[in-house]
This record gives C-alpha cells, structure tokens and sequence, in this order.
C-alpha cells in the first residue's frame, strides 16, 4: 500500500505525534510536505487561556489556512508530487463541533460548506496515531510549547475520543490506525521502520497496528 501511495495524511490527537510522523514519511519518501501551521494562527493561544471567547476565529483561521494550503496544491502545475500531510479536511469540523457554541457552529458551518473545495485531493492512506488523554498529555508537556501549556487531561480525553468516532466510520480511504500509545515511531527508529514494513504490506483497506517487539 505504501509504495503504491501518491497522496499520504497523518492524522490524530493533539499530542499523538501526527506532525513529527508525517516529516519522517515525507523524509523517507521524498514527499512533498503539506503540515497545518499553528504557529501562523494568531488566536490558538489565545483560545487555550479563554476558550469560549476564542474559539470561532481560532477555528475560522485554521480553516481558511487549510483550505488555501489544499487549493495551492490541486493548482500547482505538472506533474502533481507525492504528498505527506498532517491534516484532513474533513476533521476541521469535529474540532468546531467540539469547540463552539450552538450559533458559532451554525456561522461555522455555513462558511466551510460554502468554502470548502468541490473535489478536495482524496487520500490515498490515511494512517491514524490513536492514543489515550494520559498520553497525549504526557507528550504535550514534553516538548513544552508554551501556547499548549494550558491544556488539560480533561480537554484531551475529549478531542481523543472525537477522533475514535470520527474514524470509527471513516471509510473514505484505506485507513491504517497505530496505537501511538504503544509504538513511538516518532522517537524509536526500530518501531519507524516496524510501521513501513506493516504499510508496505497492507493489504486490506482497515488495518490495527498495536505491536512493537
């Protein structure tokens, strides 16, 4: 599956590792990068102090990032380079459902459905780093960004189990889950390479990876 793949995403938690994971494939792939870039919203950590007063730009502002990042990608001319990214579309509304206010997620709504792209870019392999609030946190602290420093277990345990629904009944692509609570493929090379074999392998179009060793 993963030779075979032109058009990779990495998806997960905050904290699960999706954006390191995602640079190693484009490194070892020769991928062209496509990351979120959250050091370019201007309200994220404004939101983690007050959330409820800043979630609707907070989210407006990853929304336009990643639209115009997917529209510069189906626009780039010749031939189109194999892809690594750390985000779908798709998922920027489980964040807002997650986040906004019944009349924010009604104005939220009416801007994705009138912006977002017709025929986005479909994946070819979306791999899911699934991991628990204890986890998260614990991964979230160590690399000690200060725009995350406010973050709680509790807030995780609900983006965590956002994303067990939404890719319990995802099936828009082949999907590979990773339980990054388990394997560390970001910082242990032996569990990097176990993934690749295991991607270069896969055969189904739903597979669970959880061994290392």
């Amino acid at each position: 599956m993963l030779d075979k793949a032109h058009y990779i995403v990495v998806e997960g938690p905050i904290g699960a590792g999706k954006t390191s994971l995602a640079r190693r494939l484009a490194e070892r792939l020769q991928a062209v990068e496509l990351f979120e870039q959250p050091e370019a919203n201007p309200f994220l950590a404004r939101f983690y102090q007050h959330a409820d007063r800043w979630a609707l730009p907070t989210q407006l502002s990853f929304l336009f990032q990643r639209i115009d990042q997917l529209n510069a990608l189906q626009q780039a001319s010749g031939d189109p380079p194999r892809v690594v990214s750390d985000f779908l579309l798709e998922k920027d509304p489980l964040f807002a459902d997650l986040n906004l206010q019944a009349d924010e997620h009604a104005v939220y709504q009416r801007i994705f459905d009138a912006m977002k792209p017709a025929n986005p870019p479909k994946p070819d392999l979306v791999i899911y780093l699934q991991a628990r609030a204890d986890t998260l946190i614990e991964r979230i602290r160590k690399r000690g960004m200060e725009a995350e420093r406010r973050i709680t277990e509790t807030y995780l345990e609900r983006v965590a189990e956002r994303y067990a629904r939404f890719f319990y009944q995802y099936d828009a692509a082949p999907l590979f889950i990773v339980d990054a609570g388990i394997l560390n493929p970001v910082d242990n090379d032996s569990d990097f390479e176990l993934l690749i074999e295991r991607l270069r392998n896969m055969r189904g179009y739903r597979e669970f990876f959880a061994y290392a060793g």
